[in-house]
């Protein structure tokens, strides 16, 4: 009988393999080396995929509030006293509409259904506040969980080239953190502990913008 204990165990296997093959190729994130060592001891052990998604989901999902909740820790040791205002406030409005309108404006281009638009909106924000704003919109949930993974696996992959030219470590980590969001910020760190931090603020502080202004606005229009 497969339990959660069991699901637990596959994951931290999959993920103790996958740190060592990271540090030897670091433009792959961790967490897709991690998946297919997850899918290969599946297959290995001869599990399903719903019975460890039904047995992981819960615990999995449940610690993804804490795991958000506590990059307020490295936060903390942020300076902000040589944070530029306004240029920080005109990135974080253009980063967050554009990522918001953009994969948005395509489903609508591909005629896709007003739900899988709906999903769509969610790109620019990490997985828990997704799932909320999901939520809010009526967007199919587990749709909106594979294009937030799969917007930060994208980014986080393609960061060492986009970001081969930039040394600031501030403007790096600011990037991948609006970008990638948790996937991206944990790329963030291993280009060093800057990076991280910016990372963790850009993502942190781009959710809680977006999931203010874009509930709001796509419900005032449904109400129009």
């Amino acid at each position: 009988m497969f339990s959660i204990l069991s699901g637990f165990l596959i994951t931290l296997i999959a993920y103790l393999c996958a740190k060592p093959i990271n540090k030897k190729i670091p433009q792959i994130p961790v967490i897709v080396i991690g998946m297919f060592f997850v899918i290969g001891l599946l297959f290995l052990f001869g599990i399903p995929y719903e019975s460890y998604m039904q047995q992981t989901n819960t615990i999995f999902s449940h610690l993804l509030g804490y795991v958000t909740v506590a990059l307020a820790i490295p936060l903390a040791a942020m300076r902000y006293d040589d944070l530029p205002p306004k240029a920080i406030i005109s990135i974080l409005v253009f980063a967050s509409i554009s990522a918001v309108a953009l994969p948005m404006g395509l489903a609508y281009l591909l005629h896709m259904a007003d739900s899988t638009i709906m999903a769509f909106a969610t790109r620019a924000v990490t997985t828990p506040i997704a799932i909320n704003i999901a939520t809010l919109l009526h967007a199919p949930v587990t749709l909106v969980i594979l294009i937030v993974i799969l917007s930060g696996v994208i980014g986080a992959a393609f960061s060492p080239l986009i970001l081969r030219h930039i040394n600031d470590e501030r403007a790096s980590g600011l990037a991948l953190g609006l970008a990638a969001h948790a996937i991206g910020t944990a790329q963030a760190w291993q280009r060093g502990s800057i990076a991280g931090r910016y990372a963790a603020f850009g993502m942190a502080v781009n959710a809680v913008f977006t999931a203010i202004w874009l509930p709001t606005f796509i419900l005032y229009l449904q109400n129009m």
